[in-house]
């Protein structure tokens, strides 16, 4: 991939997508943008990106598109929607969406991309915005084995630990196992600080002791000293953790499988949301437990 003659569209460049957008640019490839508030693109426009009007703008100029938005809807927007990617992109153009979605989703897209002449990835990411910043990111990657090769060396500049999962669909059913997987030990931190407040510990010496034994977790090293400094601002919003969740319930339920720790994990999210928490940092969830 000549960095030269590749164009790289990408679209939503908020909290997760701005950083990641900036590794490509820092790179040297051309850069095409486009986030629904337009404020959001400047930093990357003040740095050489070019910014466009509408996700299709952005198509119909490159070579490989990225998105990564907030919900479904908006997902089946950008890349289905009416002067969207599918409608825009040149044929041979690979189209690549990061946003946590549904294996459905991931699915209709690819069918949909195939027809138009296009090659599509799901590709969503764990790490938030600490991994974004980094570009230390997990990326979890479904569609075809050739295009995931082709696409490779700039999924390696947003991320430190990129996998191949399978089909189309297979990025998106792997994040919603990473989901699953993080929503309890959500809980599991903020009842271990709990607990230790309530049994008259400095919870700062507490975490240096268990963050780097049995008990340690992503959540517990990266977001309980957040809690502890009182630090609500969103790495990852509690609104789009509450959707990956219940996509994951859907979905569970669907294949016949019980997820009981996930459903106790989403109501404690819920009961944060209903107290107008919904676009704070996931650690609030910590309130459910003041």
């Amino acid at each position: 991939m000549k960095k030269e003659s590749t164009k790289i569209g990408f679209i939503g460049t908020g909290v997760m997508g701005n950083p990641m957008a900036s590794h490509i640019l820092k790179e040297g490839y051309e850069l095409y943008v486009y986030n629904r508030t337009s404020a959001k693109t400047q930093s990357l426009v003040a740095s050489g990106a070019h910014a466009c009007d509408s996700p299709g703008s952005v198509a119909e100029m490159c070579d490989i598109i990225f998105a990564i938005v907030g919900f479904p809807k908006d997902v089946e927007t950008v890349f289905l929607g009416s002067n969207g990617i599918v409608e825009k992109a040149k044929p041979g153009s690979i189209i690549v969406d990061m946003t946590t979605s549904t294996p459905d989703l991931a699915k209709k897209i690819a069918s949909v991309a195939i027809k138009k002449g296009l090659h599509s990835l799901d590709a969503p990411v764990s790490g938030g915005d600490v991994g974004a910043k980094s570009g230390m990111l997990s990326i979890m990657v479904g569609g075809k084995k050739e295009i995931f090769n082709r696409v490779l060396p700039l999924f390696e500049l947003m991320g430190s630990n990129v996998v191949y999962q399978g089909s189309a669909g297979s990025g998106q059913h792997t994040k919603m196992a990473n989901q699953i997987g993080i929503a309890s030990s959500m809980l599991a931190m903020c009842e271990s600080l709990t607990y230790a407040k309530a049994a008259g510990l400095d919870q700062k010496t507490v975490l240096k002791s268990i963050s780097s034994g049995a008990a340690g977790s992503w959540s517990l090293t990266n977001l309980a000293p957040r809690i502890l400094r009182d630090d609500y601002e969103p790495g990852f919003f509690v609104r789009h953790f509450i959707k990956d969740m219940q996509i994951a319930i859907d979905s569970s339920e669907a294949m016949g499988i019980p997820i009981p720790g996930l459903k106790v994990a989403k109501a404690k999210f819920d009961q944060i949301a209903d107290q107008g928490l919904d676009n704070k940092g996931t650690q609030a969830v910590i309130k459910a437990y003041e």
